[in-house]
């Protein structure tokens, strides 16, 4: 048998197979083990992990021991559960799991023999090839790895939870502390005679960042330690035979202790020993906790908007956890003149919390306070800050108060700036009402050319009758909505929008000058000069676009006239800041009012032949709508103002009539004198028809045609609102939709100008070259053949020479190049005399 090749070859074959099949084997021995006994090793893992954190040192003892018979019980079926459910594995069933991962199942091929057909060659032939094939199939087999795949069997993750748990103790815990529950029960002295007798650790506080401390491995002498550090010792043996002595706890001094388990926490300096075997003792340095510092570290600003930048550094020996700076006003610094003479509301202090690194060390950090505060009633006044800060020990730095004047927004308008002026006063103290009402009429006894907006002017108006009604009773709520729409029509005057372009840049000049005067910081005065840019390149473009709406304008030839182009403007507004930065103020100055007039001149003459093609009809009719619209405003303002405060709403029956309505109403259609509001009423609803009656618009399908007739919808929106507020006899809202009405208007009428000027230039740019040919249009600067005239033949030109200190440079080059070529022998003697005619006129 032994010496039969075919059982040769299958014995070589299988004998390649010791070392797979026994790593099988060894895989199928893990994979039922850990399937029988993961409850065990989870349950001994997750034990380990609570008591390496100690937890038998911190629980009573009776809990110790109820969780110490449930980690038994536990065990126990663990062990029941392991030994019912593990099954050891056979050397067989590694060989067919061996055998089941290769193709045609060849180890048991190898072990089969021929039934049939053993002594037919042929046959026999057959079967060696068939078990050669399969002993190759078998020499590449490999060990097949273990499933240990447990998630059907745990779908709670038990184990990982019990493994986290071990690696969390390790890192924070101690594995020590295993071994203080031996010292818990009977004769545990004698099982801990080999280990350590004590254990301790010092814990300090959680904010101070610091780590805890091992005593058994801080030999005897001095060790610092932060206030508030937690000192926890576990004596093991019998009782007595170690004691523990310490004072820094700051309590009574006591007989040495001897508790199994002992914690106290330090509170000053002093000593802590432990007496008996293997005994030691420290002296203790407690490190108190600093309280914060904080300071301002700059002077502080305030932004171009109002807003108030205040630098400032705190420290702490272990980091800040709050600051706040609390602003009071300082009223021994108050200038007591005009509507501050009148004793003052008590207000409550302003707190504001500290800004804090997000990321970083919060032990010496420095940032900036930012807020606004610009609307506050302390704003513009002398105040004291208070910088304070905290820490997690919950002690508090405070710096000493800074004295400085609150910012606040600034307004370079006269006219805003006195109504903040008397928004100040009225919040300084409810008495100065009245002051303040006599104030607001004389400001608006005459309003021309002092109220740029004429929204802002009705509304002052409405705010002026309102508090002359309650001045003698004013509450504190009307108080504070008054002083909230005095500051939006400050704002409106200060920087709201103005009708056109030429309004706009003469307020950007007026605050410019008013801050030039009133030595503005660098940021305010950088803001307005943006904005005076601004307005300059919007009035340019405004002077450009109607020159387009005008082709046929032109100034007489024996006119003299100036040109400057943008950038020249450009260069004057240059000079301009470079003076302002290097604090020549009264040259500035100088300057601005130059460029005022320069800014007065440049004027767009209307052609005497404009607004005749279509659409001009509908446009003239819509400009005398919008005056109309505006004598009605007055009417109405006019009935308001003359209302008596105890007077019932006009138009109601039994209410004395307006006189000064019907009187200032006289001359205008369909008004009588003697009216009352539901004449208003009638006017209002008979401009409304006639807006919404105007036909033949210009720009019909255009974009600016279309914005324009949304403009007036929005009017005609308005008109009905003012409509129906003078039929129910309120004058303030009416007034308020008239204004809405108006603004619709004129915006309305800009886009529908825009349109106009875009059709005429498209028929302009349409028209064939046939129809221009000849033509002599006196407007123009072609020929008759239509072509620009070159500057060839032409002494000068009609640009300006260079500007400035090398326009005399220039001159003499020029000077030098004629007197070269007219000497020059080579060139012609007509162009010869042509210089020296030239040398002679200069």
């Amino acid at each position: 048998m032994t010496g039969n090749p075919r059982e040769t070859a299958t014995q070589a074959a299988l004998h390649r197979l010791i070392w797979p099949m026994r790593l099988t084997l060894a895989g199928l021995w893990a994979e039922r083990i850990a399937r029988a006994f993961w409850p065990l090793w989870t349950l001994v893992i997750a034990t380990l992990a609570v008591l390496s954190f100690g937890a038998q040192d911190t629980l009573p003892l009776e809990a110790v021991w109820a969780g110490a018979v449930l980690v038994l019980l536990g065990l126990v079926a663990s062990l029941v559960y392991a030994f019912r459910n593990f099954r050891r594995p056979a050397r067989t069933e590694a060989m067919a799991r061996l055998d089941a991962s290769l193709p045609g199942r060849p180890i048991s091929a190898l072990t089969d023999t021929q039934a049939i057909g053993a002594t037919d060659p042929a046959s026999l032939a057959v079967w060696q090839a068939h078990l050669r094939r399969m002993a190759a199939r078998a020499a590449a087999a490999k060990p097949i790895a273990p499933d240990l795949k447990l998630a059907r069997r745990d779908p709670f993750a038990l184990r990982y939870v019990a493994l986290t748990a071990l690696v969390i103790a390790l890192m924070f815990g101690s594995i020590w502390r295993v071994a203080s529950v031996a010292g818990m029960g009977p004769g545990g002295a004698d099982a801990m005679a080999m280990g350590p007798t004590w254990e301790g650790w010092a814990q300090p506080p959680a904010h101070t960042g610091k780590p805890s401390l091992y005593l058994n491995d801080i030999k005897e002498g001095a060790l610092t330690l932060p206030v508030g550090s937690r000192i926890q010792l576990r004596l093991y043996g019998e009782v007595g035979d170690l004691t523990v002595a310490e004072t820094v706890s700051g309590a009574a001094p006591a007989e040495p202790a001897s508790e199994p388990a002992q914690e106290f926490s330090v509170a000053r300096n002093g000593a802590i020993s432990i007496d008996g075997p293997n005994g030691r003792s420290w002296e203790i340095m407690a490190l108190a906790d600093a309280p914060p510092t904080v300071s301002s570290t700059g002077e502080m600003e305030r932004a171009a908007d109002g807003q108030m930048n205040l630098p400032f550094s705190a420290q702490d020996d272990y980091g800040v956890t709050g600051g706040q700076a609390v602003i009071a006003l300082d009223l021994a610094a108050v200038d007591r003149r005009f509507g501050l003479a009148a004793e003052p509301e008590p207000r409550e202090p302003v707190t504001l919390d500290l800004p804090l690194p997000i990321t970083g060390d919060r032990a010496d950090f420095s940032e900036v306070l930012v807020d606004d505060l610009s609307k506050h009633p302390f704003a513009n006044l002398p105040v004291t800050i208070t910088l304070s800060a905290s820490d997690a020990a919950g002690q508090t730095g405070a710096a000493a108060p800074l004295k400085v004047v609150l910012p606040g927004k600034r307004f370079f308008d006269p006219l805003a700036a006195a109504l903040i002026e008397m928004r100040r006063d009225l919040l300084w103290a409810r008495s100065n009402a009245p002051e303040t009402v006599s104030l607001l009429k004389a400001v608006t006894y005459k309003p021309e050319g002092l109220f740029r907006n004429e929204r802002a002017y009705l509304r002052t108006r409405v705010i002026l009758r309102r508090l002359d009604a309650e001045a003698a009773t004013l509450a504190p709520e009307a108080r504070d909505e008054m002083a909230e729409q005095l500051w939006e029509i400050a704002l409106m005057v200060e920087e709201g929008d103005l009708a056109s372009a030429l309004e706009a840049l003469r307020r950007a000049q007026d605050r410019l000058d008013e801050a030039i005067r009133n030595g503005a910081s660098e940021d305010e005065i950088q803001q307005l000069m943006d904005e005076m840019r601004q307005a300059l390149d919007n009035y340019m473009k405004e002077l450009a676009e109607e020159a387009q709406r005008n082709p046929d304008q032109q100034q007489s030839e024996n006119q003299q006239t100036m040109e400057m182009s943008s950038d020249q403007l450009q260069e004057m507004l240059d000079k301009l800041q470079q003076l302002m930065e290097e604090g020549k103020m009264a040259e500035a100055a100088e300057l601005m009012e130059m460029m005022r007039q320069l800014m007065e001149n440049m004027q767009v003459a209307q052609g005497q032949g404009q607004g005749q093609g279509e659409g001009s009809q509908a446009m003239r009719d819509l400009a005398e709508t919008l005056r109309d619209q505006q004598g009605l405003s007055d009417d109405a303002f006019n009935d308001l103002q003359n209302r008596q405060p105890g007077q019932g709403q006009p138009g109601q029956p039994g209410q004395p009539g307006q006189q000064g309505e019907g009187q200032q109403g006289q001359g205008q259609q369909g008004q009588q004198p003697g009216q009352g509001g539901q004449s208003l009423a009638e006017r209002q609803q008979e401009l409304r028809d006639r807006l919404n009656g105007l036909n033949g618009l210009p720009g019909e399908g255009s974009e600016r045609g279309e914005a324009g007739r949304q403009s007036l919808d929005e009017a005609g929106r308005a008109m009905e609102e003012a409509e129906r507020a003078l039929r129910d006899g309120d004058l303030p809202g009416a007034l308020d939709r008239q204004a809405e009405a108006m603004e619709a208007m004129r915006e309305g009428m800009r886009d529908l100008g825009e349109a106009m000027a875009e059709e005429r230039q498209n028929q302009q740019d349409g028209a064939s070259q046939g129809e221009a040919f000849g033509r002599a249009d006196p407007n123009s600067q072609r020929d008759p053949l239509g072509r620009e005239p070159g500057d060839s033949g032409r002494i000068g030109s009609d640009r300006n020479l260079l500007q400035g200190e090398d326009v005399y440079r220039r001159a003499q080059n020029l000077l030098d190049e004629i007197r070269r070529r007219s000497g020059e022998q080579a060139r012609p003697e007509s162009e010869r005399d042509y210089l020296r005619r030239l040398l002679e006129l200069f």
